[in-house]
């Protein structure tokens, strides 16, 4: 699963990249909002999520970790979407709630997730 996160966090890069390249061409920022939120859920929060599934793989047995690789990747899209059209707050809303709740449930997951896992560690040990 982690690697899946930072496949598709490169993916985001690549958008976001884009993006700023054609705000810097054509001298219009109007698309900042989008370029930054793909940049910082996209492509930074995706990839350290990713990295840290990949550190910590006994995580990504959990059905949690599944819930929120697919939450993040509706949630995203869809705040983005929102955002490219017209500012479409309903979207936008949507998107930026399901990936807030799929934040909220990575840093449970994570925070209880670890604790369990050098549990384990040291009773190995």
């Amino acid at each position: 699963m982690g690697m899946w996160l930072i496949r598709i966090s490169v993916i985001y890069l690549f958008i976001g990249t884009a993006i700023g390249m054609y705000m810097s061409i054509t001298e219009d920022f109007g698309l900042s909002s989008l370029h930054t939120h793909i940049l910082l859920m996209g492509w930074t929060t995706m990839t350290l999520a990713g990295l840290i599934y990949h550190i910590f793989p006994t995580l990504t047995r959990s059905i949690l970790c599944k819930v929120v690789f697919i939450m993040f990747n509706i949630g995203v899209p869809f705040m983005m979407i929102g955002l490219i059209y017209l500012k479409h707050i309903a979207i936008v809303s949507a998107g930026a709630t399901i990936s807030s709740i799929a934040i909220l449930l990575f840093a449970v997951h994570i925070l209880t997730g670890l604790k369990k896992s050098s549990d384990e560690r040291l009773a190995k040990g």
